[in-house]
């Protein structure tokens, strides 16, 4: 049987995911600048591509052709929201954080209890 001497916070699983979950949110505000600059140029590419595709096919198929220089979006006229936002993972990383610390919590109670 254990004891409630024998209890040690670094066995606990719950532990290394609270502290995993918190370095994640700490990594990904480091991150963040680094990460906007470099998510929009791998959409815009992603969207030129698309467009590209899109208009390659409207020629195959013979309809009329669309001049892309006039569909064009100009980076600096305003920031256009991300496909792939930073505040999913951040949010995922929070509630892991809070899941993890509350399970964390209550296994020193349940130790501190017995």
């Amino acid at each position: 049987m254990s004891r409630p001497s024998d209890f040690r916070l670094a066995d606990s699983p719950w532990l290394w995911g609270l502290l995993f979950s918190l370095m994640a949110l700490v990594g990904l505000g480091l991150i963040r600048p680094k990460f906007d600059f470099r998510q929009s140029q791998i959409e815009s590419r992603f969207i030129g591509r698309r467009q590209s595709s899109i208009e390659r096919w409207r020629r195959q198929a013979g309809l009329e052709e669309i001049n892309l220089a006039d569909s064009a979006v100009d980076p600096a006229v305003g920031k256009p929201e991300r496909i792939v936002p930073l505040w999913t993972l951040a949010s995922t990383a929070t509630v892991s954080a809070l899941g993890c610390g509350c399970m964390l919590y209550r296994e020193w109670q349940k130790k501190k209890n017995v």
